[in-house]
């Protein structure tokens, strides 16, 4: 699976990389979301791990746009953030988002998200909760 990992922190880069290398995965890296979406349309990853909170275009508008492309439309987007309000969480579902995970976050349950999603499966969404909550599907 290719798999982009987008974080303006380089240390929370490091950990995703070091979660998932020797998985098989062929990895990239981008520190903010401009250079991300030029990189996705460069080289259509399978799965992006995106933050949220980054200088310039924030992660979830980089989602959106990943996920209105065309050429990116079956790219999966998993959105690692500090960000974890309802509202915040809610965002990321408008922001047509695979999965959502808190920081900070257990490596293990990144890598079962991601597992999921390449097995065709939803990711873990603290939304679907909050929907259930208001009487959503």
């Amino acid at each position: 699976m290719k798999i982009l990992i987008v974080d303006d922190n380089p240390q929370l880069r490091k950990l995703v990389r070091m979660t998932l290398e020797g998985r098989g995965h062929v990895l990239g890296e981008e520190s903010d979301g401009v250079a991300a979406l030029q990189t996705a349309l460069a080289t259509r990853p399978d799965l992006i791990v995106l933050d949220v909170m980054m200088p310039g275009v924030d992660g979830y508008e980089i989602c959106y746009l990943v996920k209105s492309a065309p050429e990116l439309r079956a790219t999966r987007v998993v959105l690692l953030t500090a960000r974890g309000q309802e509202t915040d969480v809610l965002t990321g579902r408008g922001a047509l988002a695979d999965a959502y995970l808190v920081k900070p976050f257990n490596p293990d349950a990144l890598v079962a998200a991601i597992e999921r999603l390449r097995g065709g499966q939803p990711g873990p969404y603290p939304a679907r909760r909050f929907a259930r909550a208001q009487g959503e599907a």
